[in-house]
């Protein structure tokens, strides 16, 4: 046999050829399918066009017939002699034009007029309107060089009088062999274009220079078919034929010719204010010759596209209903083959299942005993005869009352002869008995079943001697390892009780530990307060010495001056040592809502002195009072003084001495940064180990930021430093916002609660 992979592997492929031979067969088909339909459908496309063509030429000409022999009838009535070349009198040309008016309006033409041998207009239909032709010389008319050469004359132009389109047919009179005028009849073919209604075909009537002068679309009219020389345009606009239109061609971009009369054209084309789009056309023409007319008709391919379309559609439907219906008979000849495969399959499982079921049966290590409706042995397998030291005669047709206790006896009986459909189980630990009748422990299940509708039961046994045994054991050291618990337990409460009392000292140990801090950093302070105190302390003496002066000589009232200035000494000096006295108190360790501008003026009235005796200068954040934290505000104003200390020692032999504090406040966490333009930290890693310090002797331990570390995070939040890219050290203090701890101290608290 192949491997798998190999088999797989070639299936795959026969998949793959299988669906591109489909896909090639379906493209080749669809190419097919639109060959032959877009060729049917242009054949038919050109029969309706060619049947609609005839039947405008056959309109236009019968109207052009109607009309044509009209001017050589008038040219017989004997009145239009009477004002040639000129009027006899007004009495005469008024009597013509009224007779003019009501023949143009009998025989439905546009207008009637009379001209004499140089093209004067001596009589008109429209006499009495604005528009009157009568003065007007048309004598460059090619229609009017006709009659006078003495033939009938016929002219398609735009009127120069009226401005309207309109086909002209002329006549010679004749006085004694010599043409004496012209009468002329114009129509209008107008009607011809507002009758034409349908929307995918157009209509285009030429001259002989392809000059559209009759168009269903109104954007045509005095465009060509084909360019135009510029000699061929000069003239035509000479002649004043189409008056001053541009006569800009078509915009056709592609011509294939089919035969001598069509073509497929592809022309640019807007309508409805919409953008230009590329639309094809089938281009049919026939020409007129005695009118010196061209009809051509457009018919849009539209309609060819969408039966193409739909001819590509309904043979893609039947192809793919074709191979759908291969693909189902397909899929029902293999499921055939598959449900006879699975039969078989079935039919030998089945045989291998019974087989194994067998042998599983007879080689379990559970004893398997099953009994009839009345309780007497039918079948036991090999296990339970070793169990119980019984062959396969010795209890079959045989109750199992010889095999149990008494008490699992009555247990089994009462479980066989209760009149149930229940499928619970039954399952107990009893004593066994051996044919010799000796007792060993087992752990009995009795269970019913149905087997060809007749009810049955199962009994399942398992020699638990040696779980039994385990078990003893098993509380044997269970009982040795509670008392070994007990005494372990002992130890751990009085372990317990000595970690406690050492986290207590070392609780109190960090509280001594913070308070000296703050003493040393007092220590550090009392130059500066030292020369706050001296200046009003001297003030002071002289002015008591003053006063004494002044009250020896009788002057109380500058006495009392001086007393004053005294008072106000003191009240000065209190106001110094007020923010010494609560720095150097301990802690009460609440946590609690701080204003960043209640810090700086603790810190400042601290710090102030040093900060002006060494010119450096602290730059606070504009939006100090919107900075609120939770802390403890006098274990966070020591933070502040311990980094502002460190700052102002770092930046007092810099040539710019400023401190910058910025705030950046969030919804969870404030972040505030005390920068310097010192030379920075030498190694930020290090910075907050107990008693390491780069400063000079005297000025540090190196225990102010370890201790400002565990102050910080007491505080739920976190202290860190780094080295400005500019130069400098910025160390950034993080708290929570006055918004956000309440809630996380309430969730602790009751997390405690739950743990107590």
């Amino acid at each position: 046999m192949k491997p798998y992979a190999q088999v797989a592997k070639t299936s795959a492929t026969s998949k793959f050829v299988i669906l591109l031979s489909v896909l090639a067969l379906f493209v080749v088909l669809m190419l097919q399918t639109a060959s032959i339909s877009r060729h049917q459908a242009l054949q038919t496309l050109q029969h309706k066009t060619e049947a609609d063509l005839n039947r405008y030429i056959i309109t236009v000409q019968q109207k052009m017939d109607r009309f044509k022999d009209l001017p050589k009838l008038l040219s017989t009535h004997p009145d239009l002699l009477s004002i040639l070349p000129h009027p006899d009198s007004d009495e005469h040309k008024r009597r013509l034009n009224l007779f003019l008016e009501e023949v143009n309006e009998i025989i439905g033409a546009s207008d009637t007029y009379l001209m004499n041998s140089e093209g004067l207009t001596v009589a008109s239909s429209n006499w009495s309107m604005e528009r009157s032709f009568i003065g007007g010389n048309f004598s460059f008319r090619p229609y009017f060089k006709d009659a006078v050469a003495g033939g009938a004359g016929s002219y398609f132009a735009l009127g120069t009088t009226s401005q309207q389109r309109g086909y002209f047919f002329s006549y010679p009179i004749y006085s004694h062999d010599e043409v004496v005028g012209v009468i002329v009849v114009k129509i209008d073919l107008n009607d011809v274009e507002d009758h034409w209604n349908d929307p995918l075909q157009d209509i285009l009537v030429t001259d002989n220079d392809d000059v559209i002068f009759i168009s269903t679309r109104p954007d045509w009219k005095f465009r060509t078919l084909t360019p135009l020389s510029n000699a061929d345009r000069r003239r035509v606009q000479q002649s004043l034929r189409y008056g001053d239109s541009p006569l800009t061609p078509l915009d056709i971009t592609v011509r294939e010719a089919l035969d001598d009369h069509a073509e497929l054209i592809t022309m640019r084309v807007s309508r409805d204010n919409m953008p230009e789009t590329e639309v094809r056309y089938l281009l049919m023409s026939q020409s007129m010759e005695q009118a010196g007319l061209n009809v051509s008709m457009l018919s849009n391919m539209k309609v060819v596209d969408q039966k193409v379309l739909a001819a590509m559609v309904q043979v893609a439907f039947i192809y793919i209903a074709v191979l759908l219906l291969i693909w189902v008979l397909r899929v029902r000849y293999r499921l055939k083959l598959q449900q006879q495969d699975f039969q078989l399959r079935e039919h030998k499982a089945l045989e291998e299942s019974e087989a194994r079921i067998r042998a599983i049966i007879d080689h379990t290590h559970a004893g398997l005993i099953t009994l009839d409706e009345a309780g007497t042995v039918r079948y036991m397998n090999p296990t339970a005869k070793k169990l119980f030291g019984v062959t396969a005669d010795d209890l079959k047709g045989q109750y199992i009352s010889p095999l149990f206790s008494e008490t699992a006896r009555t247990l089994c009986w009462r479980y066989i002869l209760a009149e149930t459909t229940d499928s619970a189980e039954l399952t107990i630990e009893a004593d066994a008995l051996t044919k010799e009748r000796e007792s060993f422990p087992v752990e009995l299940t009795l269970g019913r079943m149905s087997v060809d509708g007749e009810k049955q039961f199962m009994m399942t046994i398992h020699d638990i001697t040696d779980r039994k045994q385990y078990e003893q054991k098993l509380r044997d050291a269970t009982e040795a390892l509670e008392c070994r618990v007990e005494e372990r337990t002992k130890d751990l409460v009085q372990t317990n009780a000595r970690l406690m009392d050492e986290m207590t000292q070392h609780r109190n140990t960090q509280n001594e530990l913070i308070q000296t801090a703050k003493l040393a950093v007092l220590g550090q302070l009392s130059a500066g307060i030292n020369h706050e105190l001296n200046q009003p302390l001297t003030a002071i003496r002289n002015y008591a010495d003053n006063g004494l002066a002044f009250l020896e000589r009788g002057k109380i009232d500058t006495a009392q001056g001086n007393l004053k200035e005294i008072s106000g000494l003191t009240e000065r000096m209190a106001k110094i040592i007020h923010p010494l006295k609560e720095f150097s108190r301990k802690s009460t360790n609440c946590i609690e809502p701080v204003s960043l501008k209640q810090i700086r003026d603790g810190v400042m009235s601290v710090m102030y002195g040093r900060f002006e005796k060494d010119q450096v200068k602290v730059v606070w954040p504009s939006h100090i009072d919107h900075v609120w934290v939770m802390a403890d505000r006098l274990r966070l104003e020591q933070v502040f003084v311990n980094l502002l200390t460190n700052a102002l020692q770092a930046v007092v032999n810099q040539e710019e001495k400023r401190i910058f504090v910025e705030a950046d406040s969030g919804q969870e966490m404030t972040h505030i940064f005390v920068k310097d333009t010192g030379p920075g930290v030498a190694d930020p890693e290090r910075v907050f180990e107990p008693f390491y310090t780069t400063k000079s002797s005297g000025q540090g331990i190196g225990l102010g930021l370890p201790i400002s570390q565990r102050i910080i995070e007491s505080f739920y939040g976190e202290l860190s430093v780094r080295n400005n890219p500019q130069g400098g050290a910025a160390f950034r203090v993080s708290l929570p916002s006055a918004t956000c701890l309440s809630s996380t101290r309430q969730a602790e608290d009751e997390e405690n609660t739950l743990d107590s």
